[in-house]
Order: structure tokens, then C-alpha cells, then sequence
């Protein structure tokens, strides 16, 4: 039976909202889960906190005739959440629990609805002009950035599946949505780059990743302040150095490649360097989701390269913002994954080894290639044409765009 073809169970069975299972969860609340999908699927990704108890019971365990053993392994001390993909298995399986005297309710839309909560959070500390807010999605750890500044915003690193948000918030604010600017060709996330140009926003795209065989930029780069007419569909290409307008305030290009050849941070009126992939508050890139293991070593090299002579000679309090988090991430007072380069500095012991050993840490803990890489990264390049349903398919999962999720941060 599929998961999504279960029956309506005979008992009424409540459901919870994704955004109000993340409330409990962000307010230290005991929360206990039953994920029903496959183990493969729970090994690979799934709801966690300090105070989650998560335990994976398969759904095609509870049509066996006699499920007195399953029914062992569930508390029936506390309350339950249920969860699947899309809530339809959840669904019976929370009715199946509650026949049989159980607390217990199921998550709506399942890990779907999970992948749908898009949060944003003012970056308090960001002393540039204008209001800064932070895009997180805790399902996977991608984070955006919204800058606006006297009637004009620019995005950074945008979601394609929450392009209709970014339209609607900014309506919301009273500002024209002037840019969206992707950091590099992301391994992760389908970009949100063009569909925001289809809808009149400029797209910009680092001209260092138009080798990569990217199908839709402008053959002439971008000139500072970035504001030439688009030519047909194409995207605008922005060199290092080149500068946006957003009011008063300046987003400048910074060339840091290492985590791809192309890879770019933007330098918020100088208050904050969005670094994509380049560096995390945790950690620092992946060098081999380009090249792959061939192609690491040089990569690696790449990027102390540009870590050191790019990223940190800025000022200490400078924040970084990258593109995402992982769960050995501490989020700011202001709930921002975000950190002065000062502080990195102090805290991860990558920044101030030399080459060699940073090199060779690096190459040395590399987590799984995030899922469907290699169609995200053709999608994201032009070449694989996908609709918003396989989209957002394509890019659930963890993002594991990090070299390590804990061994590079200093205890």
C-alpha cells in the first residue's frame, strides 16, 4: 500500500501544524515523535532538538494482523506526534495508536509541511543602512537575506519555492524588490534567482559561475552600481567589485571562491558579508561538490586562500551570515545564525591553521553529498527543467554544504 493511499482511520485523530510543532519545539517543550517513514528516510534526515525524542516505527508495520510488539515500543506515557512524508500515513497510524488508548495526534503534511516553514528574523547587530532580516528554513538550514532601504530591497540566496513570499513581503514593507542574488550555482536548493527575474526583478549571478555551463546569463557583466537593462532573459552578471543599489545602501561583490570556482559573498554596507557557501558560523565549505574528490585538494587551497586574504581581513566585527546552518550551529540573542568574523576567529580553529593543515582537515570530514545533488546543480545551471512540485522534492533533505558539522568550531 502507498503511504498516501491510507483510509481515514474510524477514531477522529487531531493534527498539529508544522508551525505550531517548531513553537513547542523552540520553546523547550518536550516533544515526542513517531516518524513512521521508511528508516532510510529517517536515517537521512528528521525532526531533532534538545528536548525532541524521535523513534522511527515504519508505517507497513502497523498493517501486520498482531502489533501488541510495536505497540510496545510506543510511551504511552505522554502525548505523541505522528509523522510521515505527507500526512497520509501519519493520519492512520495516529488512529491506529489512539484505538488502542494512546495520546496521540499526527503532524500535518508530514516532512512536506515541515520543508514549508520559512521564517524571518531582523539581524539586530547589522549597523549598515536599512533593515536586514534573515530567511530560515530549519527544515533544511538554507537562509536568505532581505535587505530594504528607503523604498528598495534586494534578496540574497532566495528559494525558488518561496518566490510568491519574497514578492508578498516586500508588498507588505512598501519596497520595490530591486534584486535577487544568488552567491553560486547551489548544490542544495533549486535558486529562486530567475523566476523573481520573470517576475521583474533583476536576477544577478556571479560571472565566475558562468562556466560552469550556466544557459541563461548576459554575455556583458554587470558595471558598478549594477543597474543595466537585462537583455531578453537573461540574468545580469556580477564581477568582484561591482556594487547594488538598494536606497542609501551598498551591496559590494566579493570574489571568494573555494566551495565552488564561482562562489561569491556579497558585503552588506559593509556590516555584513552574506558568504553563501564559503563560510558558515560553524564551519567552513565543502570543496568537492564541483570538481569531487579530484578536485578537492585544489579547491581546499582555493579557499584558505580566499578565507585569508577576502573574508578576514575585514573588520572584526563585520558579521557573517552564510547560507545555511547546521544542527552544531548557536544561533545570536537576535535569533540569527549570525557571528562577527572576530569571534570565528576566536572560536574555529580552521581559521588560523596554515595551508596544509587546513587542507588536510578539511578533505578529512566531509559528511554525504547532499541528496539529488547533481540534478539540483544541472537545474540551478539552466540545463534541467523542472516543475515547482519536483522542485521541491528534489531539494528536501539535509544540506550538507559544510566540511564538518562540529570537528572545525573550538570548544
Amino acid at each position: 500500500m502507498n503511504a498516501d493511499d491510507f483510509p481515514t482511520p474510524d477514531i477522529d485523530v487531531d493534527s498539529v501544524a508544522p508551525e505550531s510543532l517548531k513553537d513547542r519545539i523552540d520553546a523547550g517543550e518536550d516533544v515526542t515523535l513517531l516518524d513512521a517513514r521508511m528508516q532510510s528516510d529517517y536515517d537521512e534526515w528528521r525532526i531533532g532538538g534538545e528536548t525532541v525524542t524521535s523513534f522511527n516505527v515504519p508505517y507497513f508495520e502497523f498493517l501486520e494482523d498482531d502489533i501488541d510488539d510495536i505497540l510496545e515500543r510506543v510511551p504511552d506515557d505522554r502525548e505523541v506526534t505522528v509523522l510521515c512524508a505527507k500526512g497520509g500515513a501519519s493520519e492512520y497510524v495516529a488512529g491506529t495508536l489512539a484505538e488502542h488508548g494512546y495520546d496521540v495526534n499526527h503532524l500535518e503534511d508530514g516532512m512536506n509541511g515541515w520543508a514549508s516553514i520559512y521564517e524571518a528574523v531582523e539581524v539586530e547587530r547589522y549597523d549598515g543602512a536599512g533593515t536586514l532580516l534573515q530567511y530560515q528554513r530549519p527544515s533544511s538550514g538554507c537562509l536568505g537575506y532581505l535587505l530594504y532601504n528607503d523604498g528598495e530591497a534586494a534578496i540574497i540566496d532566495p528559494l525558488r519555492a518561496f518566490t510568491d513570499r519574497y514578492l508578498e513581503d516586500t508588498a507588505d514593507l512598501g519596497v520595490d524588490l530591486q534584486y535577487a542574488l544568488d552567491t553560486h550555482i547551489h548544490a542544495d536548493h533549486i535558486s529562486g534567482v530567475r523566476d523573481l527575474d520573470a517576475e521583474g526583478v533583476e536576477g544577478v549571478i556571479p560571472e565566475a559561475a558562468v562556466d560552469r555551463g550556466v544557459t541563461y546569463a548576459a554575455e556583458q557583466s554587470s558595471t558598478s552600481p549594477a543597474s543595466q537593462a537585462r537583455q531578453d532573459a537573461d540574468l545580469t552578471t556580477a564581477e568582484d567589485g561591482d556594487t547594488f543599489d538598494v536606497g542609501d545602501a551598498t551591496i559590494e561583490t566579493v570574489s571568494t571562491p573555494g566551495h565552488t570556482t564561482g562562489m561569491t559573498s556579497y558585503l552588506v554596507d559593509g556590516s555584513l558579508l552574506a558568504t553563501g557557501d564559503g563560510l558558515f558560523i560553524e564551519s567552513v565549505a565543502r570543496p568537492d561538490l564541483e570538481e569531487g574528490d579530484e578536485g578537492a585538494p585544489e579547491a581546499a587551497r582555493m579557499l584558505y586562500e580566499s578565507l585569508q586574504e577576502r573574508v578576514l581581513p575585514l573588520p572584526d566585527d563585520t558579521l557573517v551570515g552564510g547560507a545555511h546552518f547546521s544542527d552544531a550551529a548557536e544561533p545570536a540573542e537576535d535569533g540569527t545564525f549570525t557571528a562577527p568574523i572576530g569571534e570565528l576567529v576566536e572560536e574555529m580553529d580552521a581559521l588560523t591553521m596554515d595551508e596544509d593543515a587546513f587542507v588536510e582537515l578539511v578533505l578529512s570530514d566531509m559528511p554525504p553529498r547532499p541528496a539529488n545533488y547533481e540534478e539540483i546543480i544541472a537545474t540551478n545551471l539552466g540545463q534541467n527543467a523542472v516543475d515547482d512540485e519536483e522542485a521541491f522534492t528534489l531539494e528536501l533533505g539535509p544540506n550538507n554544504c559544510a566540511a564538518s558539522r562540529e570537528s572545525l568550531a573550538g570548544d
